[in-house]
Formats: C-alpha cells, structure tokens, sequence
C-alpha cells in the first residue's frame, strides 16, 4: 500500500467536532509521523489540546503522536513528557530510535530527580554545617571573605553556581551540586540543571517511576543487574542498590539448583558495586553510604567474603570492627580461617594509617588480658581543638546499633581466656599490624635478588666531579636509590676518596642516603646509624660533622619510615636536645617520616616551639614535619596555627615548609579541604597559592575530580606567578594517576608551552601519573623535551622519563634501551648543564631503583591510595628548592614480589607457575665493561725538540751496536715513527689503565664533536637488536616456573598461577604477600632461609683520632675490608670541614720580611 504524500488532510480532521474523525486522523498520523511531521508541526497545539481534553477517549494516543512530533523537532524534555502521558501505548520493548531516545531521557530525569529529593550529605556531620577555620584570609573590596566570594565566582570551579546535576560520572561537584538550603532543591537557577517543569506534575512522576520500575524488571528478566546496579547509585538511590543485589543473590540460588558450574551473580555484583563505589563515585559522603550497604549485605551472607569486608572497614576506619572481624576469624579454629585472618591484617597493614592500626591492636584480645578480664574497647582520641576525627560521626549510628552486638555476625562477645593456638595468632597478627613481618619480607626479597649494575653507578661516578657539590649531592641520591631497601652500602666502602670530597649540605645528603639504602632495616638500623647520630659534647672532644648527625636523624627517620617504633622517641629525644640548626633541621625530617600520620600531639607541639623561634633552615623543615605528624588528619587547630605564623613571618623558607605541611594534614580530605583550598588560593603571596595547589592536589589525589582538574587547568594559564603556574600543571598527576592513558591528551598542549615552567609542570605531571607503566603516549610527549632549550625542563623530562620507564625492559618496551643510552650521554656530555646532568645521575638511580625490583606505585596493590607513596612523592618533587628532600621518593618505591607465606608465617619452598615466556618480564641485561668499547687514553703531544733528541740517541746506540763485537744477547728493537716529520705521541696506556671503567664522557666521544653521526649509527645497531630479541623470544617455550620471593611485575601478575598441587592462595595473587594454605600439611616441608638480617653488618664504633690518622696509611681495600659501606664512611662523613661554621680557626700567619739582594750590601 502507497503511504500518504502529505498530512494536510487529516490534520484538518482534527479540528473536527466527531472524535470518531479526530481519533481516525490520530492513528494514520501515528502510522505515518516520521515521514508526515513537517507537516504536522504546525498543528501540535490541536494535539496536545485534544491530549489535555478528559473526554477525548484516545488521549493516550494524542500524547503519543504528540511525543513523536516533539522527538522529531529535537525538543527531548517535551517529548519524554507526552510519551509518559501515552501510557501503555508507550511500549518499552519496542526497538527503535523513538523509544531508545525516550528511554535515555527517562533514566537521566529520574537520575536528576531523585538526587534533587537525596541531596549529598557532607562526609563530616548530617544535617549541619561544615566547620569554618578561624583565621584571617585576605579580605576582598566588599568586606566578604576570600573563601565566600569562592563559592559566589561565576568562574571558579568551586562555586555552588556552575555544578550541573546530571549524574555521578559527568558532575562536577557531587558534594554541593544539591544544596537543600537553595530554593528549588539546591540548583535554582541553573540552567539545565532541574528537571522540566512539566516533570514535576504529580502524574508524570508517578508515570515516570512507573516506566523505570519496568525498566528494571526487564533487566531482572535479563540478568542485566549491573545496569540497574549504575542507575541506582547514580540516582542515590540506594534502596535499588540493596534490591538489585538481593534479587541477584535469589536468582543465582534457584539457577544454581539446578545447574552446577554457576557463577555467584550476587557476589560479583557486590565486587562490582565496591568497584565502582572506590573508581567513580567522587563524593565521599556518598561514597560511605554505599560501603555501609556492602557492610550489611555482607553480614547476611552464610560464606561472607571476607576480603570485601575488611576493604570497607579500612575505608571507613572502623577500628572496633576490624578487631571483631579479626577475633572472629580466629576463633573459628581452623587452618584457612587463620590464613584469611593473617592475609586482612596483611592488607590493613598497606592500606591504612598508623593511628588505625594503633587502634585495632588495642582492641585485640591479648592487648585486654593483660589488665583485665573483661574487654574494654578502647575510646576514640579528640583532637587538640575539641573536634572528632572526620570518620567519626560517620560511624556513630554505627556503633549506636552495635552497641549490643559487638561483631562482625552480631554475637554478644565475651572476653574468654585465649588458648595458646588463639594467643599466638593474635600475637603474629599483632607483629603484622606493626608492619614489622612485611618489612622484614620485603627487606629479605630485595637484598636476595639485588640486581644493581654497579658499572653504571661507578660510571656516574667517574663523570661527575666530586667537588662539585650538585654532582656529589647527584651521586650520592643514585646509589641511595639504586640500593634502596638493599642493605647493600658498599659502594660508600670503595669511594672514601670520593666520600670525603662531601662537605657541608652534601655531608647531610650523603649520610642520609645510608636511610635509603637501608629503609626497612628494623633489627640493626640503629647500631648502624650509631657513629653518626649527635653525641653529648664535651670540652676539648671532637664530637663529629653537625651535617652528618643531622642527616643520620634523618637517615634514621628514613629506615623507619611510617613505622612507630622506639626509633621515633630516640628521634625526638636528640631533636629535644641538640641546639646546632643542621641538627634540629635533620631531626625535624626524621620526625616527620617516622611518626607519619600517628597525630602525636605531643610530637607536633615539640616541633611548633622550634617554628616560633623563626629559623629560616629549622622552619622549612619543622613546617613540614608538622604536615606529616597530622597527616591526613584534617586538624583545625594545627593548620589555624600554621596559617596564622605563615602570615606573621618574614623567611619564605617558613611559608614554603608551612604551606606544604598544611597540604599534608589535608591529604585525602576531598571537600573538607574546600574552604582552605580557596583562601590560600586568593592570598596574595604566591608561595601560600602554590601551598593552596598543593592542598588542592593531596586533598583530591586519585579521585580524578572533575572539579579539581578545572581549577588546576585554570590556574595552570591564569596565575602570574610561575612557580603556581609549574605546580599546578604537575598536580594534575597526583589527580589523574589512576587514569594515566587520560594525562598526556590532557597535558599535550601544554607540554608545548612558552613558558619553561609550564613546560616543567606538563613533563612531571607525565611522570607521576605514568610511573611504572611504560606508556608511549607520555614517552612521545617526553622525548623532544629533552632537547628542550631550557635546562630545568631537560631535567624534568629525564626524570619522568626514567619514573615512566622503571622496570621496563627490551620486550615490554623496545625505547627503554635508546632511553637509558640518552640519560647516560647526557651525563657525560661536557656541553650539558649543570641541572641536566643532576636530573641524568638521579634519572639513572630511579629507573634502577631497589636493584631492579621496585616500582613506582601511587596505589597499593588492592587498588586503594598508598599513603606513603603519595606523600613520598609529593615532597619528592619539593627537591626543587632543597636537594635533600630528593630522599623522599623512597617512599614511592614499592617491591614488586609475590611471597608466600604458610599459616605459621613462614616462607614455604616452592615454585608457581609464570603462562609468559621467560625474557618478557625478565631483569635489563647489565652493561659489559669490554676493553674493544674503551677508547683509547687521549695521548700527550711531544715537542719536536725531544723527538730530534730521541732520533739522535737512537742513531748512536745503533752505530754502537755495529761497533760493538759482544753478541751475548740480542737487543730489543725499539719502536720507529713511519712518519719521522710527524709529531710523536707517547706510548698508550698500560693494559691496567684499559681495563678501568671509562667514564661516559670517553664513551662515545664522537657524539661531542660529531652529533650527526650517533643517531645513524646507533639506528640500526638497536633495530638489529630488537630483531634479535624477537627471534630468541619465539625461540622460548611460553610458561616458566618462578621461585618463591621472586619478582613479579604488576603487569605480570594476571599470568602468575600456583600450579604447585601442594599450596594453595586464599585470594587472587594481587603482589606483596599472599598467605597459602598447606593441602598436605602431613608431609615434610622446605623453607626457605631469611637471609638479610644474618647478613647486616653493624656500625663500628666511633673512630677516634688515632684510628683516623692510621686510615690516613692505611690502604683503602685494607680499611674497606670486613666492614659495612656505613661502618666505614663513619670516619669520613664525621669529620669536621674545613670551613665549617664553628669550627677552629687556622692561626693568623706572621709578618712576612722581604730581604732585598741590595739590602745591607752599602
């Protein structure tokens, strides 16, 4: 049949008074609309009339012609509204455009909605307002406050005005985007960002509720309860959440019944929204919300996934909770349960804080048996401002409702008298909360499979000059890298040349790097330290370098690094008592990484009065320890108090260590940070700006907020100040780095900058954001800046360079091999400056760090934030301004193992099984130190005068040679120039001078005169390597079996099975340590030797004068022999300088006489 040409006759039926006419005229222009609506256009007033006509029996069918005629237009909100109003005629299961459209609109308005009626609730309190600080901002023209104007600006990102409602994954600002103190449900007028009018008609609601319900029912049918899952917990509505999980859980018991082999639909739905609740949902008051719906589904589940559980209680610091969960699965005396128990105390260990883990062995059984019989939780610390931590009144309804059921299955708990099984179980669990049985794993896995090339660490060596204090300084933070965690300090053993041309700040450095090298070292990282730390004075003693005790303070911070042990108190005690400013500036650093996020009042009010005695060198340091003391903290009082100072003082090194500090006590604290963001932002001074950048980025660090990378970009081309500038490009890598892939679009531009400093910001911001991934988009943005014109930028870039690129190897990566050749020709190039060839030694350090077994990782390794890691590399990149800070990115280095462990906590011997070839993921091969690659020693020129003398001695021992009748033994020709009218050159030089290391300067001494000719040549000896590589990895068979405490890198983690038959994982390997269960616990185990803690040599004794002068006559592998790298640069580092401040002056020569030859001769 012929459709219809043309609507202009049954449009005319429609202002016919029949209806039959009317209705007739509907249903052919409900057949034909799509073909027909230019025409019927016109006459959309006559529907719609007829829809809101209650006689008219077919008004369903008017509101549907209606909607089609609107779909077509464009006009979407008044087409979702009539095609509500159709009813049944609005068939969902329909497929077409029409109903995909109509649908989508639904779901977004029904989103919108309902979280116009569920406005976000603040993650601190309910129902009230945030806390303000009480402090002074720089006050605008109108009087208002630089924090109130901010959330008025028509421009910031962090203004309530601009913050669309539509859902979770494209709104800027989820926590204020509804405020139910503005009219009109938060987002009056805001365009956009409120439903249609025409929505809010009680009908329609009903009508639109009624099509999602359906929605949802079909995606039961279908098993697609993921999508009702995201729907749901975009709309907050989490009701929905709990239902969608529930039906899952019933439908997989009916199919399950029946069919063997099924997948538990219910708990991967629980992973997926536990998932999406730690990646997506931005708001963190929402986001505690959902935890608590997990923590509740997860209760009612007969076989609870235990794994799941602890993640929410971690996030949520229910400290009284993990206790109840740990003490569950202890006295649930079996060998599986034990191993569960000790793997989530292996987890809470690397995902929470200090203070959590303070709590939760507080809580523990045998921590209440020693003082009573009935348990005694252990009652939340305020803080100094009379104010509970932020998680606090998150968790009182909580605690409210379990205040009669005290665990994790609601049983009433009772302290009973632990068995010896039960007490050693809570004792190993309480040494893993400690951190010391992870610490002393991963100290046993990097000194076993230390891999460092030391000819590159010599050739670093040999190219810089020692005297130079940036190059000393370079050399010292490459090998502290390179060996870091290793224990492996023998380097400083065989260079005390070179270790005694350290003076001053690099003195510090240098001692500091012994905390590096041995970070983790729990058993004899004291008594190594020993000769160095500050030592009572005494008249007429020699007590040591101020510059290495204040670097072994640090060092000593270092080994302990987010470890609360004694070595805190022996810290602040010699921070208490020294007086010299080197001291108090090294204490202050060790303070503040030993005691990171343990919020010590007492430790922060030690370092406060050591700020107001306003020392420039002291209050860098003492502003940033106290950010680490209360990191994370959010503490009102302590960052009033910094504020407050940072106004009053005059030393820019106060305010950069103060601004960084606050930075640090709001690390993770998303919109609580808000306010303070926007008052240091509208400071005037900028070194309080770029603190404010600085709180912005570890507030929201890998949360990837919408909000905070439009403040970033804004303040990245806005800012007149270029340090602001150089920083707020960089934060867009602690934002972003859990979407590296997302950095380099970003950042592209400008990496393309004018301004160098920008520049700078865009190659970090690669750097930290791509670390340990070997992306190529960020290493084709990185490597034209290293021909950057400025020096500064070539600097960064190799250093994201080598922090992209660490652990990668020829299979993974085919550039790591031009990359490396690139940062050791521009240490060696006599052409390149100074800076550059500082970020090439570190460069090298980092890309080698841990002996080729630590990556650089901002998240642990079950996805959450790694404190330290962050932190470690937010003061990192503070070496800007003061090269010891270098130190920090140890922080960032985490081992990439897979250690196994049994239910005793001991290394079971055996091997798992790697499904990729063998060379894919294995070590660099290390470089050959070959006599044919060493060029020849740049002979001496010898004068013509000389080489005439020698031909003439030549020709008269010739011709007494003739003359001579003894023929007893034959003479030794000598050497003849061929070309007698050239200049002579002396002889080369002896086989023993070849076979030393040469340094990168005579490596490739073409490419210093000749530049062209590297790159050609260098081209097709890498391609004709990578072809090589190729072939022999075909060659391989695919599968390996790995050792025990092998290195497995993250990227081969997802190939890595335990094939073994014997032991088996009680989770999916994720890295680190995974507890195994013995299947066959009656046969005779092997285990494997710790052999890290047998090998630490302990520090000598300190050197008195008499051992320092026989050093003097004493050969330098003689006075290395027997005795550790620490142990023997004690004598070198301790001595006092020359020209150190304090020490003896050198007595004032006498009076020099002149005798003339004509003096006395008249």
């Amino acid at each position: 049949m012929i459709g219809l040409t043309s609507a202009a006759g049954l449009v005319g039926f429609l202002s016919e008074p029949d209806p039959e006419l009317q209705v007739f005229a509907l249903q052919k222009l409900n057949d034909e609309i799509d073909s027909l609506w230019t025409e019927v256009a016109g006459s959309v007033g006559e529907i719609e009339a007829l829809y809101e006509d209650d006689s008219f029996p077919e008004r369903e069918l008017a509101a549907l012609v209606a909607a089609k005629v609107y779909y077509n237009l464009q006009e979407y909100n008044e087409s979702m509204v009539f095609a509500l109003g159709a009813g049944k005629l609005f068939n969902l299961d329909s497929e077409g455009e029409f109903e995909d459209t109509i649908i989508s609109k639904c779901v977004d308005t029904y989103i919108a909605m309902s979280a116009m009626f569920n406005p976000g609730t603040n993650a601190n309190t309910t129902n009230q307002a945030p806390s303000h600080l009480t402090t002074a901002f720089p006050s605008t023209a109108n009087g208002a406050t630089s924090t109130s104007a901010g959330l008025a600006s028509p421009t910031t990102p962090f203004s309530q005005s601009t913050l669309p409602s539509r859902s979770l994954l494209s709104r800027q600002d989820s926590s204020t985007a509804f405020d139910p103190s503005l009219s009109g449900g938060g987002n009056a007028g805001i365009p956009g960002a409120q439903p249609s009018p025409l929505v809010l008609q009680s009908g329609i609601q009903k009508q639109l509720h009624k099509v999602i319900e359906q929605l949802f029912e079909r995606c039961y049918k279908e098993g697609r309860y993921y999508q009702v899952v995201g729907i749901a917990i975009e709309a907050r509505n989490l009701d929905k959440v709990r239902e969608a999980i529930l039906r899952a859980s019933e439908d997989y018991k009916s199919i399950s019944a029946s069919k063997e082999d099924t997948l538990d639909i219910g708990k991967e739905l629980t992973e997926y929204v536990l998932e999406i609740c730690m990646g997506v949902v931005q708001e963190r008051g929402l986001r505690n919300e959902i935890l608590r719906l997990i923590l509740e589904l997860l209760r009612d589940i007969p076989n609870p996934e235990y794994f799941s559980i602890a993640k929410c209680i971690v996030y949520l610091s229910e400290s009284s909770m993990a206790s109840d969960l740990l003490r569950q699965l202890v006295s649930n005396a079996d060998p599986k349960s034990l191993a569960v128990a000790y793997q989530i105390a292996f987890d809470m260990y690397d995902n929470s804080t200090q203070e959590f883990l303070k709590k939760v062995r507080s809580d523990l059984p045998s921590a209440s048996l020693a003082t009573s019989d009935d348990s005694v939780p252990e009652q939340p610390k305020d803080n100094s401002d009379g104010q509970a931590p932020e998680s606090e009144p998150l968790l009182q309804e909580t605690n409210a409702s379990a205040a009669g059921s005290n665990s994790i299955n609601g049983a009433t708990q009772k302290q009973e008298r632990l068995s010896p099984e039960e007490q050693k179980a809570f004792e190993s669990i309480g040494d893993i909360l400690r951190g010391t049985k992870t610490i002393e794993l991963d100290l046993e896995f990097l000194y076993r499979n230390n891999h460092t090339d030391k000819h590159i660490l010599n050739r670093i060596k040999d190219s810089l000059e020692a005297r130079n204090s940036i190059f000393h300084t370079a050399v010292s933070l490459a090998n502290a890298f390179m060996h870091a965690g290793t224990t492996n300090d023998r380097f400083f053993r065989d260079n005390l040349d070179w270790l005694g041309k350290a003076v001053n700040w690099s003195k510090f450095t240098a001692t500091a790097a012994l905390g590096v090298i041995h970070r983790g070292n729990l058993g004899q990282g004291q008594k190594l330290l020993e000769p160095y730390l500050p030592k009572e004075r005494i008249e007429g003693t020699n007590t040591g370098s101020a510059y290495s005790q204040g670097g072994s303070l640090y060092a000593l911070g270092l080994i302990y690094a987010n470890h609360e042990t004694h070595a805190l108190d022996l810290i602040r005690g010699h921070f208490k008592n020294a007086t010299e400013e080197v001291v108090l500036h090294g204490g202050a650093l060790g303070l503040g990484v030993a005691g990171m996020a343990t919020g010590e009042q007492g430790i922060y009010e030690d370092l406060r009065s050591v700020l107001y005695a306003d020392s420039a060198l002291n209050g860098e340091a003492v502003g940033l320890a106290m950010g680490l003391i209360m990191l994370g903290t959010g503490n009102f009082q302590a960052l009033e108090d910094m504020i407050q100072y940072a106004h009053e003082t005059q030393h820019e090194k106060i305010v950069r260590g103060l601004a960084l500090g606050m930075a640090l006590i709001m690390y993770g604290r998303q919109e609580t940070a808000d306010e303070l963001v926007n008052g240091l932002l509208d400071d005037p001074d900028p070194i309080l700006r770029y603190g404010g950048i600085q709180t912005l980025a570890l507030a929201y660090c890998g949360t990837g907020s919408n909000k905070a990378v439009r403040k970033l970009l804004h303040v990245a081309v806005s800012d007149v100040s270029d340090d602001v500038r150089r920083i707020a490009v960089m934060s867009l890598g602690f934002i972003l780095f859990r979407k590296p892939n997302s950095v380099p679009r970003m950042v592209e531009l400008l990496s393309e900058s004018y301004n160098p400093h920008v520049r700078y910001g865009a190659a970090m911001a690669l750097g930290i954001s791509c670390a340990g991934t070997g992306l190529d988009e960020a290493i084709d943005l990185l490597e034209p800046m290293i021909k950057d014109p400025t020096d500064f930028v070539r600097q960064g870039a190799l250093i994201s360079l080598s922090m992209i690129m660490v652990q990668q190897n020829e299979a993974m990566n085919p550039k790591v091999g031009t990359i490396r050749k690139t940062l050791q020709k521009a240490i060696g190039d006599r052409h390149e400056d100074a800076m550059t060839k500082f970020g090439s030694a570190v460069s090298l350090g980092i890309i080698d760090a841990g002996g080729r077994n630590c990556t650089i990782s901002l998240q642990t390794q079950t996805g959450n934030l790694n404190m330290a890691g962050i932190v470690g590399m937010a003061v990192f990149t503070q070496y800007w301004y003061w090269f010891p800070l270098t130190h920090f990115l140890s922080l960032s280095f985490t081992p990439t193992s897979v250690i196994a462990l049994d239910q005793d906590l001991e290394v079971p011997s055996f091997k798992f099984h790697s499904a990729t070839r063998p060379s894919l993921f294995d070590y660099p091969p290390e470089q050959e130190a070959k006599v044919e690659d060493a060029p020849e020693k740049v002979k001496t020129a010898v004068l013509s005068t000389t080489v005439q003398a020698r031909r003439r001695q030549q020709k008269k021992e010739k011709q007494q040679r003739r003359e001579s009748m003894e023929i007893d033994h034959t003479p030794t020709t000598p050497k003849t120039s061929h070309a007698e009218d050239k200049m002579e050159l002396d002889e080369p030089a002896p086989e023993a001078e070849k076979r030393k290391e040469p340094p990168f300067e005579q490596i490739k001494r073409v490419s210093l005169y000749k530049p062209d000719k590297p790159d050609e040549e260098d081209t097709p000896k890498a391609s004709a390597s990578s072809e090589g590589l190729k072939k022999r990895m075909e060659r391989e068979k695919v599968g390996c079996e790995l050792e025990n405490m092998s290195r497995v890198l993250p990227a081969q983690l997802k190939f890595i099975s335990f094939q073994d038959g014997r032991y088996e994982p009680v989770k999916k390997p994720t890295g680190g340590v995974i507890l195994v269960t013995d299947t066959k616990p009656s046969e005779p185990r092997t285990l494997l030797e710790l052999k890290a803690r047998k090998n630490t040599k302990a520090a000598a004794a300190p050197p008195t004068l008499q051992d320092r002068i026989n050093d003097l006559y004493t050969p330098q592998d003689a006075a290395g022999a027997g005795a550790g790298g620490a142990a023997a640069g004690a004598g070198v580092l301790n001595a006092i300088d020359e020209d150190a401040e304090g020490g003896e002056e050198a007595d004032v020569p006498r009076e020099f006489e002149y005798h003339s030859e004509n003096e006395g001769g008249e």
